[in-house]
């Protein structure tokens, strides 16, 4: 009988020890006061709505959100004349007068109407503030004294919670994004029976109606489409549950009095997609009401578990900081040595982001996630081409989160159709093409300037985030599903190109390099963006035609294009070109840039995501690359710094990409829309560019990813770019890599001590250890 009691102590106490590995001290973000800006608010979502409370013990305001809310509706900005200017565009850009030839780019080859400026193109909004305002029985009701404040986000449970004590009574709070039912549901509680007293409303800045139905309050409206101002519908109900005490209804409003406890249920959508969305609202809502407080919540931890618990990081021995998060922050701004547990908490508050920021069947996040506090959201809260949707996605694969991957393919195969009209329109050309910026309206024109709008990177960028999932995941069905899209942009590119005469290279044209711009080389002063064979289109091609030939192989079809694309690849400019000062060329001719520091470095595609520049396989580029990033700088918008940090763990210097991590973790509580330098993280862990783009989140944990782990290629590399401050011991379970595998390690002074490599069923694999090449065979998982 002993023997079986130890025996069962010792199994629970071990499931107890992996749960908790490396995870429950370090994963929360906390604070001693409520937050004073929404950048301070902890975000919640289980990846269609979400909510952002701010803790406030006298007028709580929480932020509601669904992911699906966009104002515009599908249009055709197509201009059916623009191809009859591109032989004159092509021309002079041929006789070098790229000036002249962006001048007719804006005249009649860029989309039709206000573009991404046009209420008819669409944005993100916030669905509305839900508020709750509190009063306090002898306490003074408008400014109470209160103690003993905390609120925090704990990233193992996917729950906020929030405790305070206003005259000798303490206050909690609980807050979740429900992964079980789909509702918002909030927890209220006294520790001292009647203590609650409180009015709930709802509101919004535009095109909304509240109202009181029984005892339910009620939020409804219609965003503008810009064609007939009847655009997307949308409808929130909020029900309250109480313990003692008394629920009544003002103007507008739920009136709690003297309760113990209140749970608040939130059922919001739209009718995007789902005609019948009400019908599912009260469904939803009706559901959870029937259940338990504590039922709803165990089923939310245990489904947000299922995601969150495949990975675990330690970074030693070092144990995590007491101090408030804010103050963590800054406290690690001044020594990152003394603080290794903040990039594990920062690494897996990304894959908390995106768990809760999408899922399978519905949006990919946004440049926001899920999250805005404004109608009008920054750059409208879209699908921006030209690296921030393929950032969101780059740590998904390596992060074994790999299905949060397929609503960008869904996205992106809704995006063909009017891509098609697009290549043709413009560029009287086969297959489909994007350009810089989409919505959810499938949106593929160029953008309503020449400067920007022509970049033609975007389709062939989006089908390297598609060929990704394949390539972690060896599903061959995925792939039957998505080589229609990737052969589609192939045959785009192949079918536009133009043949450079001073090099004999097949070039794209026109184009540009990402949001960049060049002086002309003729010492006029005049500086254009508009340009031929930019390098990040190079890349993309071979990138690109590289996958369609391996797909169609594995397929067993399309031997003739692909035959095709092995002739063009001889022809295509290579991955890079060295400039004479020793960097690699950003266009095809070695212009002098407007901007050394610019935030785009889309010149390095061919680093990073794509496998075309290596430190072994093209040693010279990669000194190249270095030289690029020495000039460009280590500053920036909070994307463009993780983006650097990618690039030096791609390169191999793990102390660079450490620096770079500490750059993008500086505090800041900016909000003003910035292009330069500045970047860094709000209290809450959300990226700044400033403002809030949620894209130098999921950038950083990717690189926090390829510090530890690359698979690019051909084989799998333990710890490749590890920093100093990370050597001392580390563990790492549950990390993927390219071919299907599942990687665990653990190290000691900056070497491998253990690893193990599993896949579904055993094979073949190289891995690189200690810097030694081995060829092992995983274990079956």
């Amino acid at each position: 009988m002993n023997r079986r009691f130890f025996y069962s102590i010792a199994i629970i106490w071990l499931c107890i020890s992996l749960n908790n590995y490396g995870q429950q001290k370090s994963l929360r973000l906390w604070y001693d006061k409520p937050a004073s800006q929404w950048e301070e608010t902890l975000p919640l979502g289980n990846g269609r709505l979400g909510m952002t409370p701010d803790g406030g013990v006298v007028n709580e305001k929480i932020v509601l959100n669904d992911i699906t809310l966009w104002s515009g509706a599908p249009q055709d900005a197509n201009n059916y004349e623009a191809y009859k200017s591109l032989p004159q565009i092509r021309k002079l850009l041929l006789e070098g007068k790229n000036v002249e030839a962006q001048a007719l780019i804006d005249k009649s080859f860029i989309c039709t109407g206000k573009g991404s400026g046009g209420v008819n193109y669409g944005c993100f909004q916030v669905l509305g503030d839900l508020q709750v305002k509190f009063s306090y029985l002898d306490a003074g009701n408008d400014n109470p004294k209160f103690e003993d404040y905390t609120r925090e986000l704990s990233l193992n449970n996917a729950v906020a919670s929030c405790s305070y004590k206003v005259n000798g009574v303490t206050y909690k709070r609980e807050y979740f994004t429900s992964f079980g039912s789909d509702v918002d549901v909030v927890r209220y509680t006294t520790d001292k029976p009647g203590q609650l007293n409180c009015t709930i409303s709802m509101s919004r800045p535009e095109r909304s109606a509240t109202r009181i139905e029984g005892t339910e309050l009620q939020m409804s409206g219609q965003l503008d489409n810009g064609i007939d101002g009847k655009g997307m519908q949308y409808l929130a109900k909020v029900r309250a549950k109480l313990k003692d005490g008394n629920l009544t209804t003002g103007q507008n409003s739920l009136i709690v009095k003297n309760a113990t406890e209140l749970i608040l249920y939130i059922s919001a959508g739209t009718d995007f997609r789902n005609s019948a969305y009400e019908k599912y609202l009260q469904k939803e809502l009706d559901k959870v009401l029937k259940k338990s407080y504590i039922s709803e919540k165990q089923q939310h931890i245990a489904n947000f578990q299922k995601l969150f618990n495949r990975v675990s990081v330690n970074l030693g021995d070092g144990s995590a900081s007491q101090s408030p998060t804010n103050k963590r922050l800054e406290a690690f701004h001044k020594n990152p040595k003394a603080d290794n547990e903040l990039a594990v908490l920062f690494f897996q508050f990304g894959r908390y982001l995106t768990i809760s920021s999408t899922r399978v069947g519905l949006l990919p996040p946004n440049l926001q996630g899920l999250w805005a506090n404004q109608v009008w959201t920054p750059w409208n809260g879209d699908y921006h081409l030209d690296v921030n949707v393929q950032m969101n996605h780059w740590p998904v694969e390596v992060a074994n989160l790999s299905e949060l991957n397929l609503p960008l393919a869904e996205l992106v195969k809704g995006m063909v159709k009017s891509g098609e009209r697009t290549a043709k329109a413009y560029y009287n050309a086969e297959g489909w093409v994007a350009h810089v910026i989409t919505n959810i309206w499938g949106f593929t024109e160029p953008g309503e300037s020449a400067s920007w709008g022509v970049t033609k990177a975007g389709s062939g960028w989006l089908c390297s985030n598609l060929w990704d999932h394949y390539a972690f995941t060896n599903d061959r069905n995925y792939l039957k599903d998505i080589y229609p899209v990737l052969k589609g942009s192939a045959k785009f590119y192949n079918s536009m190109l133009i043949e450079d005469p001073k090099s004999g290279w097949l070039v794209t044209a026109p184009s540009s390099s990402p949001e960049n711009s060049f002086y002309m080389p003729d010492g006029s002063g005049n500086h254009a963006s508009i340009c031929m064979g930019p390098t990040i289109d190079n890349q993309i091609m071979r990138e690109l035609f590289t996958n369609v030939i391996t797909a169609s192989q594995e397929l067993g079809v399309d031997e003739d294009f692909r035959n095709q694309l092995k002739e063009k690849l001889k022809r295509i400019p290579p991955a890079g070109v060295i400039s004479k000062d020793g960097r690699i060329q950003e266009w095809l001719e070695d212009y002098k840039e407007t901007d050394l520091q610019h935030r785009h470095i889309s010149h390095l595609y061919g680093l990073y995501p794509a496998p075309l520049i290596t430190p072994s396989s093209t040693p010279e580029l990669a000194e190249a690359c270095k030289k690029t990033l020495n000039v460009r700088g280590d500053d920036g918008p909070s994307w463009t710094i993780a983006y650097k940090l990618l690039f030096w763990a791609r390169l191999h210097d793990g102390n660079r990409a450490f620096k770079l991590f500490t750059e993008i973790m500086k505090p800041t509580l900016a909000t003003n829309i910035n292009y330069g330098a500045g970047g860094g993280v709000y209290p809450n862990l959300l990226s700044a560019g400033p403002p809030f783009q949620i894209d130098g989140n999921f950038g950083a944990t990717a690189g926090i990813g390829e510090m530890l782990l690359q698979s690019h290629v051909g084989f799998i590399e333990l710890i490749p770019s590890i920093p100093d401050n990370w050597k001392a011991s580390g563990e790492v379970k549950g990390l993927k890599a390219r071919g299907n595998f599942t990687v665990d390690m653990k190290w000691k002074d900056g070497k491998i001590t253990n690893y193990r490599i599993c896949s579904p069923k055993p094979q073949a694999v190289k891995v690189k250890v200690n810097g030694e090449l081995k060829d092992v065979v995983s274990e079956k998982i």
